[in-house]
């Protein structure tokens, strides 16, 4: 890392690259906010290691970006792609994920399929509170991280300050993890102030690379840069040495020795691969014309030399479909396959492709395999163990897709023609079937209620949705019993955007949004009576059913009771069940607005019935206009659903998410420290305030807000709010 001579192009420029060990492989995901530069941060190391001619085209003329092509039209980064290169005969998967919060389901598929994570920082924008919870996670499984500090022309900071938001955003308690191993070099300042970056210093190599003429060209540092390198030197060695497995350095170093170059750069490598030790570092494209892009080489020496490789994680637990745990799986190309989907999309012209990620075994094209999907059948994913037949194997080089003939342990590969499988399934051998532990999916909490557009889109709508859902484990697809409204479950707006434009564009279903309706409930808030009359005559058996019931409020989930009173036969015996059925039918169907009626017992106290005319039907008939009756002269209560919420927030955002709260008629019933700057606020809070507030924390916390929910029960409607429903639905009956 900083020490080998210029290498120019040590990929192979034209072929898609090809791994045949997986110490040979390095799996890496870019991670930041939109707008950091990951996208082309992943066309500079294409372009630099060989797999393009010029930045961002590929040899036959693509661009290296995701191989279906779908750009949200804000231009924000909705999708996980998969750039491969090759660098000094390492294959690295870079793994760009989306940097905006609605496709964090993207993302984490993206850390699920890395072994390692690059997090990209805007100099001119700094780091987001989004950015940092993501830092977290990573860091709570141990993943090995770097930096890559982008946007240095529109930074008018020196490499300190540069640095320095790295350390404070990252940092937590050991600053000194995070230090820069290269400081930039700038030119002489533009006429607006700034000084464009020509280079860098390699701090433990104290060797200067110019990239000011378009090719990295290595040579010493001048005796004005020597004061300069002389500080981070010192402090990036501390840094190395104290969290080194060898306790003899932090000896020698005090002692004053000069330590090797070779010890320190091998101390380094390890202390990143086991996550010990965060590198910064700076990068920026190739301008037209150039070969290499700034800090392209360095980070592709650090991914190389200091990554770790699938030998070095642990692969997710693994158990038999039927939930009995296995012995952990070894990265063994000889082993037991076992893969995983991370991503699916849909290809015009080839049909559903699968990204996957392979943990064990060798996954050959043409070869039939097991396929298991199981514990997301809440978000429209039925559980599922099929066999299905491979297709062609496949690694994306820009638009197109290049054939592998196998890919093994450690490896990326798209794998064409798996109809069955889906986002999160698992791949492997036939007579072995095995299910991976899933990762752990964002819960769609902002509610999207659709109807087709027309009669032509409605007969194409469930399979659209159905291939929707299967894309995407994010979003539930949720068709609501009470209101028969159907919903579509997303992250956020863009999400939802996103989905309904996919819905047009690739599947040609068109869809209207409408106002999503939250299921209430009705019951009285008094006694009251009620008399059913049904008597018609038309000739032949005519229908003759009277009933009177006394309807009196229970406590809350109780549901209905029905309770016999007749005395003398007034309302024969076989006739009672049918009162019961009709008053029941009438509940479930409202008897104010035309929502269930529930928390109620009804008593039949007397009738009348006929020899001839009287039917089951009849006192079916009967039994419901009593009910009515009595609704119609007694109180009726709207009850509206309640949710217990439960809002993760960093403590200088508890008072406005309180504040926030309150107006959304909740009751905040505690708050708890949880973590280092972060409270969690527990909330009882009705349904019909909830539609908006993934998208309305996400706003007043910045991105670092986080809720759940779960029902807890129904009660009363304000009576404003009631007679305004009411208003809109006068007729439920």
């Amino acid at each position: 890392m900083g020490n080998s001579g210029v290498r120019t192009h040590p990929g192979a420029a034209g072929r898609a690259p090809a791994a045949d060990r997986p110490s040979a492989i390095r799996n890496v995901a870019l991670v930041g906010h939109s707008g950091s530069g990951k996208t082309t941060l992943a066309e500079a190391l294409a372009h630099t290691a060989g797999a393009v001619t010029r930045a961002g085209r590929v040899e036959d003329g693509g661009t290296v970006s995701d191989h279906d092509g779908i750009e949200h039209r804000q231009q924000r980064s909705v999708q996980l792609s998969l750039v491969p290169v090759e660098w000094g005969g390492i294959k690295i998967n870079v793994l760009d994920t989306p940097g905006y919060a609605d496709f964090v389901g993207e993302l984490r598929a993206g850390l699920r399929a890395a072994d390692a994570a690059l997090f990209v920082v805007s100099a001119a924008d700094g780091v987001d509170g989004a950015t940092r919870s993501v830092w977290d996670e990573c860091a709570a499984v141990g993943m090995p991280r770097a930096l890559v500090v982008t946007h240095l022309e529109a930074a008018r900071a020196g490499s300190e300050e540069m640095t320095a938001v790295c350390r404070e955003a990252f940092g937590g308690d050991d600053p000194d993890a995070v230090l820069p191993l290269y400081l930039p070099l700038r030119g002489e300042p533009a006429a607006d102030g700034r000084a464009p970056v020509t280079g860098l210093v390699g701090l433990l190599s104290q060797r200067v690379f110019d990239y000011s003429s378009g090719t990295r060209a290595e040579a010493g540092p001048g005796p004005e840069q020597l004061p300069l390198i002389e500080e981070a030197r010192g402090r990036l060695i501390e840094g190395i040495i104290s969290g080194s497995e060898d306790e003899t350095l932090m000896d020698r170093y005090l002692a004053g020795e000069e330590l090797d170059v070779g010890t320190l750069t091998a101390d380094l490598e390890r202390a990143v691969a086991r996550g010990g030790f965060h590198p910064v570092l700076a990068a920026a494209p190739a301008a037209e014309g150039s070969r290499q892009g700034l800090g392209t080489v360095e980070l592709l020496e650090l991914i190389t030399g200091g990554f770790p490789t699938p030998l070095e994680r642990d692969a997710p637990a693994v158990a038999t479909p039927e939930g009995r745990p296995l012995p952990p799986l070894a990265c063994d190309p000889a082993g037991p396959l076992a893969a995983e989907v991370v991503k699916t999309s849909s290809d015009p012209y080839v049909g559903r492709i699968s990204l996957v990620r392979v943990f064990s075994g060798t996954l050959r094209p043409d070869e039939t395999v097991h396929v298991s999907g199981h514990g997301l059948a809440d978000r429209g994913h039925a559980d599922h163990d099929v066999d299905e037949r491979v297709g062609a194997l496949s690694t994306p080089f820009g638009k197109q897709q290049r054939t592998l003939s196998q890919a093994i342990a450690g490896d990326l590969a798209c794998v064409a023609k798996l109809g069955r499988a889906e986002t999160g399934d698992t791949i492997s051998a036939k007579e072995r079937p095995l299910l991976l532990e899933p990762w752990v999916m964002p819960d769609p909490l902002l509610p999207v209620a659709i109807r087709a557009h027309s009669k032509a889109d409605e007969d194409k709508l469930s399979q659209g949705l159905s291939r929707l859902v299967a894309e995407d484990p994010t979003m539930r697809l949720e068709h609501d019993p009470d209101t028969h409204q159907l919903v579509l479950w997303c992250l956020g707006e863009a999400h939802a955007d996103v989905a309904l434009e996919r819905l047009r564009g690739r599947y040609g279903v068109r869809v209207d949004t409408v106002p999503h309706r939250v299921p209430l409930r009705e019951t009285f808030g008094e006694p009251g009576g009620g008399r059913g009359r049904h008597v018609k005559q038309s000739g032949g058996h005519g229908q003759f059913a009277i009933c009177e019931i006394e309807v009196e409020p229970l406590p809350a989930g109780s549901g209905i009771e029905f309770v016999d009173k007749v005395v003398g036969g007034a309302v024969p015996r076989q006739f009672i069940p049918s009162v019961e059925k009709g008053v029941r039918a009438q509940a479930a169907r409202g008897v104010a607005a035309g929502h269930e009626l529930v928390d109620i017992r009804v008593t039949l106290l007397d009738g009348k019935a006929h020899s001839v005319d009287s039917s089951d039907a009849a006192f079916q008939l009967a039994g419901a206009l009593a009910l009515r009756e009595a609704a119609a002269g007694s109180r009726i209560h709207l009850l509206e659903p309640v949710a217990e919420v439960r809002v993760l927030v960093a403590d200088s955002y508890v008072g406005a998410v309180m504040v926030d709260l309150s107006g959304r008629r909740g009751r905040v019933v505690g708050s708890e420290q949880s973590g280092a700057g972060r409270t969690l606020v527990r909330a009882e809070i009705p349904e019909t305030e909830l539609g908006r507030y993934a998208v309305d924390l996400r706003s007043l916390s910045h991105g670092t807000g986080r809720f759940s929910r779960s029902y807890a029960r129904h009660e009363p409607m304000p009576p404003q709010l009631a007679a305004k429903i009411r208003e809109e639905e006068p007729d439920g009956t």
